[in-house]
């Protein structure tokens, strides 16, 4: 999702102590003040960050670093707003940039970078994205060479939800390629006489983007890192036959009545299917399969639904598209990247925090996220399907990009591709949507 992939450091700041702490308090920035202070901390330093993340992530989000603030006397002032990317370059622009700000976009935080709102990261920060993650997220908080930003939580896209207990009954069986996926889908179709799948596609303004979670998988898997690459840039446009054979291969399953839409309609109810809903569906057992990201987790234990692999819903990663190409999991995944406007010495220690394994592992044990930080220990996950997003994360052998619909210009990413998703399952041809996309792309 867009979003949805969300995510204790005394070594590095224990030698600043009480005088570091003063000299911030005096230093200023720009949100950086003395006074009270109503988080945590001794209200003496406070560091003002702003962010996408609301209402119980937020809580969350607070409490991770409620005993830092206590134990170094600075007051983490979260601001979270739904208007944040709209209103984040408004207020740099305007001289009321927040001291830090938790990008969801690598392509928004470039943007800024670029325009030199943002300073780049300090020596510690750096020191822990060096060693704490891998060249391709250390990439997303790079801009021309310089580091920005360390990445915070982290999500993995691309699971396919279903029963275990229905699987066993029926002797179905994991697909190992894409073909197999196909293969699967029709098998349970002829067998049960109802559509296999469950699809979503509504969440308000950014209706459409569990869409392009489907298109991104299949060019990652079918055309390969390289083409990906060259897609997110632009370099290989939307009407490429490489990005067409993708949308005709989602189309072969969420395009096909026999196939969707499992518990809501006929495929013109994908539009207005909330994404969530999508978990209502597997834990009655109404739908068998159902693609999206590890946080759809939280959404099916709302719904009464047990998930692990002896439980009611189970996922696999959805697979490569040609088995032999299986040298490990090839995965799209979302998350953070925290930049920062001011360099002051309270700024610079909470940054350095954020990018610490010890803050990854207070987060994520309180549940509902993960990050790519090497240092988080899998077994402070939540749920074992948490746990094994942070194992696919920090394998080696894992082949990740981050989310492309969040690196593009946010008039295609956010615009003309969520827009183009809707219309495609409302019925437009494949080559009108694509036509359609690529016309968003700015001009140089």
């Amino acid at each position: 999702m867009k979003t949805a992939g969300r995510k204790r450091i005394l070594l590095a700041t224990s030698g600043l102590g009480v005088a570091g702490l003063a000299l911030a308090g005096c230093t200023g920035g720009p949100g950086v003040s003395g006074g009270d202070g109503d988080g945590g901390g001794d209200g003496s330093t406070v560091v003002t960050v702003y962010g996408t993340i609301i209402d119980a992530e937020q809580e969350l989000l607070e409490e991770s670093w409620a005993d830092w603030e206590e134990e170094n006397g600075i007051d983490i002032q979260y601001e979270g707003s739904q208007e944040f990317e709209t209103q984040i370059a408004v207020r740099a622009q305007g001289g009321n940039a927040p001291d830090l700000a938790i990008f969801p976009q690598p392509g928004l935080l470039a943007d800024i970078a670029s325009r030199g709102y943002l300073v780049p990261a300090p020596d510690g920060v750096a020191s822990n994205v060096a060693d704490y993650w891998s060249e391709d997220w250390a990439a997303y908080g790079t801009v021309d060479d310089t580091l920005y930003g360390a990445p915070l939580m982290a999500s993995v896209k691309g699971w396919v939800w279903y029963s275990p207990a229905q699987f066993a009954d029926n002797g179905w069986e994991i697909p190992t390629d894409w073909q197999g996926v196909l293969d699967l889908t029709q098998q349970i179709r002829d067998e049960t006489g109802e559509p296999p799948w469950c699809v979503g596609f509504g969440s308000d303004a950014a209706t459409g983007w569990p869409g392009t979670d489907w298109i991104e998988d299949l060019i990652l898997r079918q055309s390969g890192t390289e083409v990906y690459d060259q897609w997110v840039a632009n370099e290989v446009p939307f009407t490429d036959p490489q990005i067409a054979s993708a949308f005709d291969e989602v189309g072969k399953v969420i395009l096909d009545p026999d196939y969707v839409n499992a518990g809501f309609g006929d495929v013109g109810s994908i539009v207005s299917t909330p994404f969530g809903d999508v978990a209502n569906a597997m834990a009655s057992g109404d739908c068998a399969l159902t693609h999206q990201a590890s946080f759809l987790d939280g959404f099916l234990v709302e719904a009464g639904a047990e998930v692990g692999e002896d439980g009611d819903v189970w996922a696999f990663i959805l697979p490569p598209y040609e088995a032999s190409d299986a040298t490990g999991s090839t995965v799209v995944g979302g998350g953070e990247i925290v930049g920062a406007f001011s360099d002051d010495d309270a700024v610079v220690q909470v940054q350095e925090y954020l990018s610490s394994p010890e803050w990854a592992n207070s987060r994520v044990s309180l549940g509902g996220v993960i990050s790519a930080n090497s240092g988080l220990d899998p077994e402070n996950a939540q749920s074992p399907i948490l746990q094994s997003a942070i194992e696919i994360l920090q394998d080696p052998d894992t082949t990740f990009r981050f989310d492309a619909s969040d690196l593009m210009p946010s008039a295609v990413g956010a615009g003309t591709f969520f827009q183009g998703m809707r219309d495609w399952v409302n019925g437009a041809s494949t080559e009108q949507v694509l036509d359609q996309i690529e016309s968003g792309w700015p001009s140089e």
